[in-house]
């Protein structure tokens, strides 16, 4: 009798939340705050019930087509740690719904409501739904991330979120020229950007060390170009279908792919394989160093804008993306009127195959095409001179994509302990990366000249996926949220809490990170 009224007695305080056995207070599992997640969304309101995703609940999408894909791309997540069947439907009310509708979302808004009948996700467009599918995935227990069973419970936390983003690039780059990584690789990189909203992917695919992409009409620019990497590995390129399917896997997660080929500088890969792009028509050794600023295309030869019009005609066509970047930095062996005729020449080409211009911000040191865009990766202390010339351009009507050295290059090092990357633009712990504006960040700048930001990822000592997560995380969702979420959500001291709870999800899915003393872990 007396055991019965204990867990009688038990069984009466754990329905308020709480119970004691012995000494051990035991607390249920209470869903993730709405206003908990990464990157902060821009209105939360919280309150009603939770839901509760339970052996019955069904994924309602309206109809075929994108929606249905994402409702599939949902329950992939949800069905191997859950344990139930979660199937999909468009009949029926509860559960968790996506659905399209009109409304003031944007390109890639979305609203998520729940309550205790269920979650219902409402988007303008397939995009918003699958930003809105990041945000639930982050309200769910990190264990959901697991491909085995897990106990559960799985409730999403009552309220409203109406979210949109503050900028429409939010990008990340991966250098593959450095060191290659292959298209299992980068689609694993994709998935994690995809997790924080991130929507484009800037691969950069040339520079002296190797030439990544095949281009049919100079096929040793793959071949030879593209045999060896820094430390002289066996480098590797990849095949118009492997890079068609990298751009299939970034649409699939609703990433944009953004190509570069680096020129007039950066180019020893495709002078080491093409004699005749050489102003003295002999062709360098392949190169496997570090150093950067000695190499230039020929930029008084006419087989070079030949060579030029051939690769951007190639890649555009396979690129459905509205942009083609062209780099144009440290060009230190192109005497500056020479690079200004080569950038004046090269513009136009990618304007006839289609694309936007993208370059380094050095491009502002020309005639920036009209609606081109400049990424700036200048320093906080940058010359003022330089900053004056982005400055001008930027009031002149180019655009920029803001990539500071000192806040936003991921293989910069953490410390000086830091294992991997380089420190020619300062340590950047992860406070500092996040701890700026970039609405603010260029003085004179007009608000509505800044497209967004970039976390570009420099492969020098990079080598493995694993060295990738480690220098992308923690400090990749803070440049996410510099680019997503509105400037009144900016706080580090709140932020640092939102990332740390993080941690759990990185390690279900198998994220590698630096466990930075700035972050109460």
């Amino acid at each position: 009798m007396r055991l019965h009224r204990v867990l009688g007695s038990l069984l009466l305080v754990a329905a308020a939340g709480t119970f004691t056995v012995g000494a051990t207070t035991v607390t249920k599992a209470s869903p993730t705050p709405l206003d908990r997640v990464v990157p902060a969304p821009a209105s939360v309101t919280s309150g009603g019930s939770a839901y509760r995703i339970t052996d019955s609940t069904a994924i309602h999408v309206d109809g075929p087509g994108e929606v249905r894909r994402i409702g599939e791309y949902l329950a992939d997540i949800l069905r191997p740690s859950t344990g139930y069947r979660l199937p999909l439907t468009t009949h029926g009310d509860g559960g968790i719904r996506l659905r399209l509708a009109k409304g003031d979302f944007g390109a890639e808004g979305y609203r998520l409501h729940s309550g205790l009948a269920g979650v219902t996700l409402t988007a303008a467009h397939p995009a918003g739904l699958f930003h809105g599918v990041q945000t639930l995935r982050q309200l769910l227990p990190a264990a959901v991330e697991k491909r085995t069973v897990q106990p559960g419970p799985w409730q999403i936390a009552g309220g409203t979120i109406t979210d949109s983003p503050r900028y429409a690039y939010r990008g990340a780059m991966l250098d593959v020229s450095r060191h290659f990584f292959t298209v299992a690789q980068v689609k694993r990189y994709i998935d994690e950007l995809a997790l924080y909203k991130v929507n484009t992917l800037h691969l950069h695919l040339s520079d002296d060390q190797g030439w990544r992409i095949a281009i049919d009409s100079w096929p040793r620019l793959a071949t030879y170009g593209g045999s060896t990497e820094v430390g002289g590995g066996e480098g590797g390129h990849y095949t118009k279908a492997d890079y068609q399917e990298i751009v299939r896997y970034a649409a699939s997660r609703y990433l944009e792919v953004v190509p570069e080929i680096d020129m007039p500088g950066h180019s020893n890969a495709a002078l080491a394989s093409y004699a005749d792009l050489n102003c003295d028509g002999v062709a360098p050794p392949l190169y496997t160093g570090t150093d950067v600023g000695f190499s230039s295309l020929c930029v008084n030869k006419d087989v070079t804008y030949d060579f030029v019009d051939d690769v951007i005609r190639e890649l555009a066509a396979i690129t459905p993306g509205r942009y083609l970047h062209i780099g144009g930095d440290e060009a230190h062996s192109t005497p500056h009127d020479d690079y200004v005729k080569f950038m004046d020449r090269v513009q136009p080409v990618v304007a006839k195959y289609g694309k936007t211009v993208i370059g380094w911000h050095q491009l502002t040191g020309a005639h920036p095409a009209k609606g081109a865009i400049a990424q700036y990766w200048g320093l906080d202390d940058t010359d003022a001179a330089e900053k004056a010339q982005v400055v001008k351009a930027a009031q002149n009507g180019t655009g920029l994509v803001l990539s500071p050295a000192d806040r936003v290059y991921l293989d910069m090092k953490y410390t000086e302990d830091t294992p991997l990357g380089q420190d020619w633009a300062g340590l950047v712990e992860v406070r500092r990366s996040y701890d700026w504006d970039p609405g603010n960040y260029l003085a004179g700048v007009p608000g509505s000249a800044v497209k967004g930001v970039e976390a570009p990822l420099w492969t020098e000592t990079i080598v493995t996926s694993a060295d990738i997560d480690y220098m992308a995380f923690p400090r990749l969702p803070g440049v996410a949220e510099l680019g997503w979420s509105p400037a009144a959500t900016h706080d580090w001291d709140t932020y640092k809490v939102r990332l740390a709870a993080q941690a759990a999800r990185w390690e279900a899915l198998g994220i590698g990170y630096y466990r930075s003393p700035q972050v109460p872990w």
